[in-house]
Parts: C-alpha cells; sequence; structure tokens
C-alpha cells in the first residue's frame, strides 16, 4: 500500500444531502402548496422543473432566502451515507468534501455555517472542506458527483469521476451508483486498482 492517502473529492448536494427535498419544502410552504405537487427534477435547469420556476435569477433568488431560513442545516442525509463514509474513512481513504454552496452574496455565513454543523450532526466524516465552484481545481485521486456540469469537467481533464445517480443526470455517460452501499464498493474498487486504470474505469 502507498503511504499517500487515497483522496475522495465528495460532493454535498444530491450526493449526501437531499437537496431536492429540502428546497421542495421550502418553495411548497412559501407558495402555500402541497411538497408533492412539485415534481421530481428531471433537468439541472431548476427553469426545466416544472415548478413555475421562471430563470436562474427566480431560482436563485429562492435559493437564498431558503439558504437564510436554515436550509443546509435541515436537509435530511441520504440513507446509508454516514455508515458508508466511516467505512471508507476507516479503510484509510481521504475525504475531502467539495462543495458549491456559495453561491449567492448575502447567504455565505448561514451557508458555511449551517454546512459544518450539518456534517457533524449526521456524523459524516471528512478532513477537508472546500467551498468552490472550480471543483476540478481541488486535487482528489476520485471524485463522486452528482452535477452533469462537474461530471463533464471531471471527463475533460481526465480526471477519475463516480456518477451518484439522479433523475437529472440519467444522460451523463459513466460509471453510475445509484445507493450509498454501491458507492463505498466502487469508491474502494477504484482505490484499490491500479492507478494507470482509474480514470478509464470511472469516466
Amino acid at each position: 500500500m502507498s503511504c499517500t492517502p487515497f483522496v475522495l473529492g465528495l460532493d454535498l448536494d444530491g450526493v449526501c444531502a437531499d437537496y431536492t427535498g429540502g428546497f421542495r419544502r421550502f418553495v411548497a410552504q412559501d407558495r402555500g402548496v402541497a411538497p408533492e405537487t412539485l415534481p421530481d427534477p428531471v433537468d439541472w435547469d431548476w427553469a426545466l422543473c416544472g415548478w413555475d420556476i421562471d430563470s436562474r435569477d427566480e431560482y436563485l433568488a429562492l435559493h437564498a432566502r431558503a439558504v437564510n431560513a436554515g436550509l443546509f442545516r435541515h436537509l435530511e442525509p441520504l440513507p446509508g451515507v454516514s455508515a458508508a463514509l466511516w467505512r471508507l474513512s476507516d479503510a484509510g481513504v481521504h475525504i475531502r468534501v467539495i462543495t458549491h454552496r456559495l453561491v449567492v452574496n448575502g447567504g455565505h455565513g448561514a451557508a458555511a455555517g449551517d454546512t459544518v454543523a450539518w456534517l457533524e450532526r449526521y456524523r459524516i466524516p471528512f478532513r477537508d472542506l472546500c467551498f468552490v465552484a472550480d471543483k476540478p481545481q481541488v486535487g482528489a485521486d476520485l471524485y463522486l458527483d452528482d452535477s452533469p456540469g462537474n461530471l463533464a469537467a471531471f471527463r475533460e481533464a481526465g480526471l477519475a469521476a463516480l456518477v451518484f445517480d439522479q433523475p437529472y443526470n440519467r444522460h451523463v455517460p459513466g460509471q453510475r451508483v445509484h445507493d450509498w452501499t454501491a458507492a463505498a464498493d466502487a469508491i474502494l474498487a477504484v482505490r484499490d486498482a491500479p492507478e494507470t486504470a482509474r480514470a478509464s474505469s470511472t469516466i
């Protein structure tokens, strides 16, 4: 075994935390409608999600209000995420959280503080926490993400990545994991594979 730790670049929203569910609850309450009337998004563009969000600017305004109301503190964790990540951490995987949560001005304190509170509340092990949009610039041996844009950027840069399955990324090529048991198995398989085979086996 190499003495250099294997670094997992870990996304949060849509991978560890149920952003869609939390944002759905906020939008439903804001508009006075039942949450079940807001369908699961099948496109990354929130103006195409069927929630009557007309533009990116409208989405960002809703998102900013949700963040300041505690969105990131109250998201539900995806099933099995804590146990799976502790399994990886105990196996020597260096978990580097990389998230683009500082999207709009005026909510950075809430976003950062609530992110740390959420990670601690749900016992998510991590060694580093990076708030950054350009994720390929943050070093990792393997990335786990749900964003079509991020996954395309990893692929273009020749970086190894796994696709965490969501309705809005079904068109994205690459090795796909559907839950956290499968994700942990796949991450360890990549970790234990020859280094030269990692990228070609995942993206």
